[in-house]
C-alpha cells in the first residue's frame, strides 16, 4: 500500500505570550515556539513518478520582506529566529525550490507562508484552503489582533490553486468523509496523502494526514494551528482571549466553537486510530502542530528534521 515519508523543516521561531494560548495561563510568561514546515514525498508505485510537497513555509529569512505593519507587530514577538528558512532548509538535503511540485498551507497568517516568491518554477503550485483567497484579497476580514494582516499580492494567481467548499467537489479535488473527519480529499488518490478540513483557526484552514507506513499503518496529522498548545489538544487547557491595548477583543481563532470540535476530532483519532476500509484495525495517528517546541526538541534529538525521517 501506498505511503508517503514526511520530514520537518525548520522555518523559523516567534515568542508568543502563553495568555494568547490558553487559559488558565501564566499573565507574564512567555514561550519560544516553532514554526514548523515540513517536505511530503510521494513515488506513484506504478510509473514511479517522484512528487515533493511543502507544507507551509514558516517564517521569512528576513523580517525586512514583510510588509511594515507586520514588521511592526513582529516587533513585539521577540525572539524571533528566522533561520534557516524553508529554502535553506531543504538545501541542508540537497534539494532546491525548482524540487518542490506542491506547496500547501495550512493558511495564510504570517508565520506560515514564508516567502512564496522564492518558488519561481513554472511547474511549482500553489494550494489553499477554501476563502484563504478572499483572506488575501481583503475580501474577507476579521479585526481579532494585529496578527490578521494579509497580503493581496502574496500567490501568483496562475499557479494557485484554491480547495472547493468542504463537501463538494471540483475538476481537480474531491471532498469525502474519512473516518472521524467528515472532509478529506485523497491527494494522489492511493490513501498515502489526505488534505484534511479543520475549521476554526482561520478560513482555509487545513490539515495534511499522512500515510508513513503500511505495515503496520500509521499516519501523522500535520495539524498546523489547529492547535497551538497541547494542552488544548488534550482538554486541560481552554481557548484563550484577550483584550489589546485598544479595548479590541482578540483571539487566535475566529471561530472558537469550530475550533473546539476540530480539536475534538484529532483528539479522537490520536487516541482510537483511523478508520479505514478494508483494514481490520484502527490505524494509529499522531498530531504535530506548527508551534509544538516540546516536539520540536524531541525530533531534532531523534534525526526526524529533513533529510531524516519521522
Amino acid at each position: 500500500m501506498s505511503t508517503v515519508s514526511v520530514h520537518a523543516l525548520s522555518t523559523g521561531h516567534i515568542t508568543i505570550p502563553e495568555r494568547f494560548f490558553v487559559v488558565p495561563a501564566d499573565p507574564v510568561a512567555k514561550r519560544t515556539v516553532p514554526s514548523l514546515s515540513f517536505l511530503v514525498q510521494h513515488r506513484d508505485e506504478k510509473s514511479g513518478k517522484l512528487t515533493r510537497v511543502v507544507f507551509d513555509l514558516g517564517m521569512r529569512r528576513d523580517l525586512a520582506l514583510y510588509p511594515a505593519e507586520l514588521t511592526s507587530h513582529l516587533a513585539n514577538r521577540g525572539p524571533v529566529s528566522t533561520q534557516p528558512d524553508a529554502v535553506a532548509s531543504l538545501a541542508a538535503g540537497g534539494l532546491t525550490v525548482d524540487d518542490i511540485d506542491y506547496v500547501i498551507f495550512s493558511h495564510v497568517h504570517y508565520d506560515h507562508v514564508g516567502y512564496p516568491k522564492d518558488f519561481t518554477n513554472d511547474k511549482t503550485r500553489f494550494i489553499v484552503g477554501n476563502g484563504a483567497l478572499d483572506l488575501l484579497s481583503g475580501k474577507a476580514k476579521y479585526d481579532l489582533g494585529k496578527h490578521m494582516i494579509f497580503e493581496p499580492d502574496l500567490l501568483p494567481p496562475e499557479r494557485t490553486l484554491e480547495l472547493p467548499p468542504p463537501g463538494s467537489a471540483d475538476s481537480h479535488f474531491t471532498w469525502q468523509p474519512l473516518s472521524t473527519f467528515p472532509d478529506a480529499i485523497d491527494f494522489f488518490k492511493d490513501g498515502s496523502l489526505y488534505i484534511v478540513n479543520a475549521p476554526g483557526h482561520l478560513p482555509g484552514h487545513i490539515n495534511l494526514l499522512c500515510k508513513i507506513s503500511s505495515q503496520p499503518t500509521r499516519f501523522v496529522c500535520l495539524a498546523g494551528d489547529a492547535c497551538h498548545d497541547g494542552r488544548l489538544l488534550t482538554g486541560e487547557c481552554d481557548i484563550a482571549t484577550w483584550t489589546d491595548e485598544t479595548g479590541r477583543y482578540c483571539c487566535m481563532h475566529v471561530d472558537i466553537p469550530q475550533s473546539k470540535a476540530t480539536l475534538a476530532r484529532l483528539y479522537a483519532a490520536s487516541k482510537d486510530g483511523i478508520k479505514i476500509e478494508a483494514e481490520d484495525q484502527p490505524a494509529s495517528m499522531e498530531v504535530i502542530f506548527a508551534h509544538n517546541y516540546e516536539w520540536e526538541e524531541t525530533a531534532k534529538k531523534e534525526g526526524k528534521f529533513w533529510p531524516g525521517r519521522l
